[in-house]
Formats: structure tokens, sequence, C-alpha cells
């Protein structure tokens, strides 16, 4: 009798390899209906993960999606970090201009802080009606921290589908454009920052504050990239005597993959490793397009995979606490941002179209924005991390539905549109 139960539960219990394959096809339905409707891939992603996810149909267990898979987030990342270090060539950035630079700077920034005063705050007076044994200085500030950090990242995806729908042109596309591609390298360096903040303060240790909040995190970011400018070296020198395009894809995903672990390995950021190494790629191999095209061969299928298994931490029952930082997350985000592009525009000496309309198209979120949260997972209390997944996946989707006639809104408003 026994014997039979357990042969049942093994039937009907899924493993691993059938929960990828189930991840990747509900992942790529789930993508083909939200491009029929005219939204980002990524909503549809998102949305089929949820289905997936253990307090909706219960198909994936809770011990599988934050266990074994776990490790897919980590592989996504380490991708994502590479590319966008590789989108920062010098000759671009000079390009760019100084004004694109400051703005960049100044509306991160911004994000950043307008969202942690607001997590600080009233965020942690939600929370501690959620929690109500939850300490301010080690659960509330930790978690604005980290929610602060991931807010100053915008996704590119939906820039980028929208741009070239309406086939946009002008000064406000180029800045947009510029902006979003240097956003999540700032969201980077201040996740870098935060979570060193964020390790001691959840730590239950009598801490030095300059130790903890400038020596540690500046010790962070420096080995992180001094490790990524050595990967970078070597990937450069061994590209030179590779030709064929399959192995160049394995050369890259294997000094990646083994740059994120050994940054992990040492207590440094997998993100900024990665980053810095692409960013050596981009600047100093001669055959950089080569090093970067590979990968873009992959990346649709690590971020089908990725933002599936996202949506499956959505947990209903916490949502419905959740919903209100998710609200103060999206709210909190926009004003940052659009205040500030609105000063920086103004100090930079921007074109009046950037001033009044580029902080509307700076809504899109989710790649980095996601990954990083679920890095910052383990840092936090087990329920305090349950919400704050919840709250920024909720604040996601929020996002990622009103987003795209925002930016719409901005280049038709600009004339930029056609």
């Amino acid at each position: 009798m026994q014997a039979g139960r357990w042969e049942m539960n093994n039937w009907l219990t899924i493993n691993l390899l059938e929960a990828l394959g189930v991840f990747f096809l509900c992942g790529y339905f789930g993508g083909r209906i939200a491009n029929r409707i005219k939204f980002p891939r990524v909503t549809g992603y998102i949305v089929a993960g949820m289905l997936l996810s253990p307090s909706v149909s219960g198909i994936m267990p809770l011990a599988l999606v934050k266990g074994k898979l776990s490790i897919v987030t980590d592989i996504a990342l380490a991708v994502i970090a590479y590319s966008i270090g590789g989108s920062l060539k010098f000759s671009r950035l000079k390009k760019l201009g100084k004004s694109i630079v400051w703005i960049n700077v100044v509306e991160a920034l911004g994000a950043f802080v307008i969202t942690f005063l607001m997590m600080a705050a009233p965020g942690a007076l939600v929370l501690q009606v959620i929690l109500p044994h939850a300490s301010w200085l080690q659960v509330c500030l930790p978690l604005a921290l980290v929610v602060g950090a991931v807010s100053a990242a915008t996704a590119p995806a939906a820039v980028l589908a929208i741009v070239h729908e309406y086939r946009a042109r002008g000064p406000l596309t180029t800045t947009l454009l510029g902006v979003v591609a240097l956003d999540d390298g700032m969201a980077i360096i201040l996740y870098a920052f935060a979570s060193s903040i964020v390790g001691a303060l959840t730590s239950l240790q009598d801490v030095s504050i300059i130790r903890t909040m400038v020596l540690e995190p500046l010790l962070v970011i420096a080995g992180s990239v001094l490790l990524g400018a050595v990967f970078g070296f070597f990937l450069t020198i061994m590209s030179a005597w590779v030709k064929r395009k399959g192995s160049v894809l394995v050369l890259v995903l294997g000094s990646v993959l083994l740059c994120a672990g050994i940054a992990g390995r040492l207590g440094f950021s997998p993100l900024l490793a990665n980053m810095m190494l692409g960013f050596y790629v981009a600047n100093r191999a001669r055959q950089c397009d080569s090093l970067f095209h590979a990968v873009e061969n992959v990346e649709e299928t690590i971020f089908a995979l990725f933002f599936t298994l996202a949506g499956a931490h959505f947990d209903f029952a916490v949502i419905k606490t959740a919903g209100i930082l998710s609200l103060l997350i999206v709210v909190s985000r926009f004003a940052g941002k659009f205040s500030g592009v609105y000063l920086a525009a103004g100090f930079s000496h921007a074109p009046a179209v950037v001033k009044k309309y580029l902080g509307f198209a700076l809504l899109p979120t989710a790649g980095v924005t996601i990954g990083l949260i679920l890095m910052a997972e383990p840092l936090m209390p087990p329920q305090a991390a349950e919400i704050m997944v919840n709250a920024v996946l909720g604040a996601v989707i929020i996002s990622e539905l009103i987003a795209p006639p925002l930016v719409r809104f901005a280049l038709t408003k600009a004339g930029e549109a056609v």
C-alpha cells in the first residue's frame, strides 16, 4: 500500500527536467500571446510563470522554484551583465554627450533616493502591519535599500520595441536610448553598495558604520572591477585564436560563468564583475562584435526561462498585503526618474522635449530589477524576503502594463513618432 502511494506521489511530483521543459514551453506561448495583444513578451513570460507558481496551479513545487532552479537566475544575470557592459563603448559614450550622462546619473539616483525614502518611512509602516515584530534596522531599512537600488534600472527591451515600431527619431529618442543603455549599469553599482550594507545590517553583529557603509562597498566594487578586467583581458587574448562561431559562444559563456562563480566565492558582485568583463572586451578586443553576437543568439532562450521562473516566485497570498508596497514602488520610482530628468536636463541644457517628456519614457522595468531582487532574497529574513520579492514583481507587472502607452505618449508629444 505504502509502496503504491509512493509510486503515485513520484508520478505526481514534477522533476527538474520536466520543470525546465514546462517553463520553456509555457514561457514561449505566454510571450506569443502577449505579443498578439500588443504587450512586451516579458509580460507574457511573467504571467505564464505566475500561473505555474505554487500559489496558483501548484504545478511547480516551492522547493524546486527556490532551490535547484535558482541557478537559472545566476546564469541569466551573468549573461545580462556581460551584455550591459558590452553596450558601454567609449566611442559611443563620447557621441552621447555630457547631458545624457548627467541625466542618467541624476535620474537613477533620484529613483534610488525617493524609492528608498518611501520604503523606509510609509513602506516600513505597511511592512510592520504585515510583520508586527519586524525590526526597522534589520528588516525595514535593508528592504528599503535593496528596493531603492533596483528601482534605478530601466528595461531596454520594451523601449527599443516601441522606438522601432514607431520608427522614432530625434533628440528625445537619442537621449532615451542612451539613458536606457546606461541605467542598468547604474543599478548594478548602486546594488553593490546596498547589498554590502544590507549584509552587515542583517547579520545581527555590532558593526562600524564607516566600515559597513564605505569601506566594504568600495572593496566589493574594486574587487569586482579588477576581477572582471582580468577575465576580460584573458577572453580578449583567447578570442584571437578562435574562429568558429560555436567555439566563440563556448568561450564566452565559460568565461562569464567562471567569472560569476569566482566573484561569488570571493564575496564580490558577480553582476559588476561580468559588466566589467563585457566593458573590457567591448573596448579592447579587435573582434568584439563576434564576442557579443554569439551571446545574442541564446539570450532570448535564457530570458524566456528566467522571466517565467521569476513569475513562479509570485505568491498571491502575499501580494494581497504586498500590493500596497507595489504601488508605492511604482509611484516613487516614477517620481524619482521624472524629477531627476527634469533637474538634470535643466542644468545640462538638454532640448526642451527631453526635459518635458523623457521622464514618461523611463517607466519600463524588468530584467535587471527582477534579477537583483532575486539575488537579494537570501540576504533578508524569509518572511520579509517573500514580501520584498512579491512587491517588486507586482511593481514590475504594473509598470509593464502602463509603460508602453507612456513611452508612446512621450514620443508622440515630442513629434518624433512616425
